[in-house]
């Protein structure tokens, strides 16, 4: 397992969040996430202007071996998706924190407050 981002935070469901500009909070899947699930076949997108609950389910991931729900670290609305991932979803396998999947606008960045940093993530996955 490569060095876990330090700039990121980390759900245990292996989600990672990224704060940006204008409480917009990038989301992808970590590299132990993909790992686990394989090479990945599918990836779908939430809405545009969904809105969603910290941990409520909007995204999914499937491969050859499974499928797997992703979730939002904060409540908010949907405001970007990588578009990308719908015909090239291996390029989550190639760059999991570089492929990001969706990314909310946040209306209470409290949600961040509840995730994990890189060290009490790799000890998460380290166990």
């Amino acid at each position: 397992m490569s060095d876990l981002p330090v700039n990121l935070k980390y759900a245990s469901s292996h989600e990672w969040a990224r704060l940006e500009d204008d409480n917009i909070i990038r989301v992808g899947i970590t590299e132990f996430a993909q790992e686990q699930l394989g090479d990945l076949v599918y990836v779908g997108l939430p809405e545009i202007g969904l809105k969603v609950a910290a941990q409520e389910q909007c995204a999914v991931v499937e491969s050859v071996k499974t499928a797997s729900d992703l979730f939002s670290p904060v409540s908010g609305e949907i405001v970007a998706t990588n578009l990308l991932l719908s015909d090239e979803p291996e390029l989550i396998n190639d760059d999991p924190y570089g492929a990001w999947i969706f990314c909310v606008k946040a209306t209470d960045l409290s949600g961040l407050e509840q995730l994990m940093s890189a060290d009490s993530y790799q000890e998460l996955i380290d166990d």
